[in-house]
């Protein structure tokens, strides 16, 4: 990063080919919206060389993207709730497993995250899915270590909660099959 700062801008496709499944991967799980997702990574690299100027020495460069793909998506979310409100595609993010039955999972899974409120889901999904350490987390957030620690606890719970509520709803739908009219089949 420090050599596309200094002026060579060509030096960013190394970032993007190191980065970008990891952003890709970020988006898809913090807002369920694949194309989305994939034009937000294009913008944070578009954001990341516009103000490629303001990248220190002593920030971790990941640090800094993340903060960048944070405000990004928040952008995002601002001018799509002021154009109209947008139904959200629910497809969980690209996993590389052939079996059905972690497939199955991951739906599940994605799923419950959807239901986390933004800010919990954010700090989990940087936590969880995208290996950032609390310190970071909170560089990206804006916010002290422990406030970052509470709501990733929290999260958990209520994702332990909402999963449960999941897998019971499936298991009962799973028993009692309805047809199209409401009718046993």
């Amino acid at each position: 990063m420090l050599q596309v700062r200094d002026g060579a801008p060509e030096r960013l496709g190394i970032l993007f080919d190191r980065y970008h499944h990891a952003l890709f991967n970020f988006y898809c799980r913090s807002i369920g919206d694949r194309a989305a997702s994939e034009d937000l990574v294009q913008e944070v690299f578009y954001r990341i060389l516009k103000y490629r100027h303001t990248f220190r020495i002593g920030i971790r460069f990941r640090t800094w993207m993340y903060r960048i793909a944070r405000n990004a998506r928040l952008d995002r979310m601002k001018k799509q709730a002021s154009d109209t409100a947008l139904e959200v595609e629910m497809q969980p993010a690209p996993e590389l497993s052939d079996s059905l039955q972690r497939q199955q999972e991951n739906a599940l899974l994605h799923r419950a995250l959807m239901q986390l409120s933004p800010e919990k889901r954010e700090a989990l999904v940087l936590s969880r899915f995208q290996d950032l350490d609390y310190r970071e987390i909170s560089d990206v957030l804006g916010c002290e270590v422990g406030a970052v620690k509470v709501r990733i606890f929290r999260a958990l719970r209520e994702l332990r909660d909402i999963l449960r509520q999941l897998e019971e709803e499936s298991i009962s739908r799973n028993k009692n099959p309805q047809g199209i009219f409401g009718v046993e089949s």
